[in-house]
C-alpha cells in the first residue's frame, strides 16, 4: 500500500462486509492494525468510516478481538455513531465492561434507537440503580414497555420478545390495513405477521403478510385470519419457546401475558440465538465449566471451575478408597496396577457417550417417561455388545502381555461388567437428576465417572482377588 495514502483512503479500501475477515475466519491483521491506529490517533472520522459498513455481528467480532482499553476507546470515540446493537453480539463480560465505561445519559440515548429486545438484552445485566436511572431518561411509553419486559424472569420468552408489533382489529378491511401499514410511522422495520386483537388487546388471531397482500381490499381481516395456536406465554422458558419454533417451523409467534393479552412477538432471529446459547450452555456444563466466557478474568474462571473440581476430588478419593481395599492383592500381582486404569477408562468413556446422548435428548424432549424403557434397553444392549467385543480384545492382549490366560479372563469379565454398568449409569443418572429437578447437563458427568471408576476398580480387583485367591 502507498504510504502517502490518507487514513480515510486506507479505510475505504476495506469497508466491504467480507473484507474484514481472512480465509480462516479471523479478522484480518491489517484491518485490525488500522483500527488500532485510528483509535490511538483519536482519528474519529477515519474510525467511523472504517466501521460504518460493518454489520452488527461483524462489529461485535471486532470489539471482541480488540484489547480491553481499545474497545472502550472505540465506543467512546464513536459516540452516537456507534451501533449499540453490536453489544448484543459480544460476551457478557465484554458488554458490561463497555457499558460501565459509558455515562448513563449516552446509554439512554442509544437504547432509544434499538429494538426493544436488543434494549432489554443490554439493560438486563446492569445494576438496578443504573437500570432505573437509564429508564427514567426514556419517553414514558418506551420506559413502560422496557420495564415490563425486564420484570419477566431471566431466560423467559418475555425477556426475549420484541414489544414492537403490528396489530389491527378484526373488523378492519384488507384495504384499511394496507393503508395503515403504508401511512403509520410507528411500526417495526420488518415483520411477517399481523396480529388481530379485540379492544382489550386479547389475541384473536393472525394474518400472514402474503395472505393479506393477495386478498381484495374490501375483504374483512377476520375472514382471512387464522387462529394463533402457538401463542407463547411470556413466562415460558426461552428454551421451551425455541422448541415450539422448531416443532412447528415458525418464523414468528405472538407472546401473551397471563390474561392472554398480546404483549410482544418472538422472532426467528432471537430463537436462533436462544438455540445456540442453550446448546453452548449444555456443552459447557457437561464439561463442568458453568457459564464461563472467554472474556472472564482469571479469578472468575478459577471460581467457576473450582466447585466441580472439588466434587471431582471427592469422587476420586472414593475411587482410591476402593483401590485401597485391595492393596494386598495389587502388591502381590503388579500386573493388576498396570491394567486397572484400562478398565476404568473404557467404562468412563462408554458412560460419557451414553450420558451425552441422554442429556441432549432430555434437553430436546426426545427422551421422556414414555420411551425411557426402550432407550434403556437399547443402551444396555449396546453396552453389553461393546463389553463383549472389547473384553475379547483386551483379554487376548493381557494374556499375551503377561503370559497369563487367567488374567485375560479376569480383565475381560471386569470390562463386560463395567461397560454394562456404564451404560446404565449414563442413562439412569441424567433421568434421575431430571426427575428431581436438577440440571443433568452440569451434574451427570461427575456421578457417571464416579460410578464407572468405582465399579471398574471393584469388579477388576475383586475378581482378581477371588480368582487368584490373593
Amino acid at each position: 500500500m502507498d504510504e502517502t495514502q490518507t487514513p480515510q483512503a486506507e479505510s475505504s479500501n476495506d469497508t466491504a462486509y467480507a473484507d474484514i475477515y481472512s480465509e480462516d475466519g479471523a479478522i484480518r491483521a491489517d484491518y485490525l492494525d488500522r483500527i488500532d491506529r485510528f483509535i490511538e490517533e483519536e482519528d474519529v472520522e477515519a474510525l467511523a468510516e472504517a466501521v460504518a459498513p460493518l454489520h452488527e455481528s461483524e462489529l461485535g467480532d471486532l470489539i471482541e478481538t480488540l484489547e480491553a482499553d481499545s474497545r472502550r476507546q472505540l465506543v467512546l470515540l464513536l459516540g452516537d455513531r456507534f451501533d449499540f446493537s453490536a453489544l448484543t453480539e459480544v460476551d457478557e463480560g465484554i458488554r458490561l465492561d463497555i457499558i460501565d465505561a459509558l455515562p448513563n445519559d449516552q446509554i439512554a440515548v442509544a437504547v432509544q434507537a434499538l429494538d426493544s429486545d436488543d434494549a432489554v438484552y443490554i439493560l438486563e445485566d446492569l445494576e438496578e440503580e443504573d437500570q432505573a436511572e437509564i429508564l427514567a431518561k426514556l419517553p414514558f411509553t418506551e420506559r413502560i414497555r422496557l420495564r415490563r419486559s425486564l420484570d419477566y424472569p431471566e431466560e423467559s420468552a418475555g425477556r426475549r420478545m420484541q414489544t414492537e408489533f403490528v396489530a389491527v382489529p378484526p373488523y378492519w378491511s384488507v384495504g384499511q390495513t394496507i393503508d395503515y401499514l403504508r401511512d403509520s410511522e410507528d411500526l417495526p422495520d420488518s415483520f411477517a405477521q399481523i396480529f388481530v386483537i379485540d379492544p382489550t388487546f386479547h389475541l384473536v388471531g393472525a394474518v400472514d403478510l402474503d395472505r393479506l397482500l393477495r386478498t381484495p381490499r374490501p375483504v374483512k381481516v377476520e375472514e382471512i385470519m387464522h387462529e394463533t395456536r402457538h401463542a407463547i406465554p411470556a413466562e415460558m422458558d426461552q428454551e421451551e419457546a425455541a422448541q415450539i419454533f422448531e416443532q412447528y417451523d415458525l418464523l414468528s409467534a405472538a407472546v401473551v401475558d397471563e390474561n392472554e393479552r398480546l404483549v410482544g412477538v418472538l422472532t426467528i432471529d432471537d430463537v436462533v440465538d436462544v438455540i445456540q446459547e442453550e446448546a453452548e450452555e449444555d456443552l459447557k456444563r457437561l464439561g463442568g465449566v458453568g457459564d464461563e466466557e472467554l472474556s472472564d478474568s482469571v479469578l472468575e474462571t478459577t471460581k467457576s471451575r473450582f466447585t466441580w473440581l472439588l466434587i471431582n476430588l471427592a469422587t476420586a478419593v472414593l475411587a482410591s478408597f476402593v483401590i485401597g481395599l485391595f492393596d494386598a492383592t495389587i502388591s502381590q500381582m503388579v500386573a493388576l496396577a498396570v491394567l486397572m486404569p484400562i478398565v476404568a477408562s473404557m467404562g468412563g468413556n462408554a458412560g460419557t457417550q451414553t450420558m451425552t446422548v441422554a442429556v441432549r435428548a432430555l434437553a430436546t424432549r426426545e427422551l421422556s417417561i414414555y420411551n425411557a424403557a426402550r432407550i434403556i434397553r437399547r443402551e444396555l444392549t449396546v453396552g453389553f455388545i461393546n463389553g463383549i467385543v472389547f473384553a475379547l480384545v483386551m483379554g487376548v492382549v493381557a494374556s499375551l502381555w503377561f503370559g497369563d490366560f487367567a488374567l485375560g479372563c479376569v480383565i475381560g469379565t471386569a470390562m463386560v461388567v463395567n461397560m454394562v454398568c456404564a451404560a446404565l449409569a449414563g442413562i439412569f443418572i441424567p433421568l434421575m437428576l431430571d426427575r428431581f429437578g436438577a440440571d443433568p447437563a452440569i451434574a451427570s458427568s461427575v456421578f457417571v465417572t464416579t460410578v464407572t471408576d468405582i465399579v471398574g476398580f471393584f469388579a477388576f480387583l475383586g475378581l482378581a482377588a477371588w480368582w487368584f485367591a490373593i
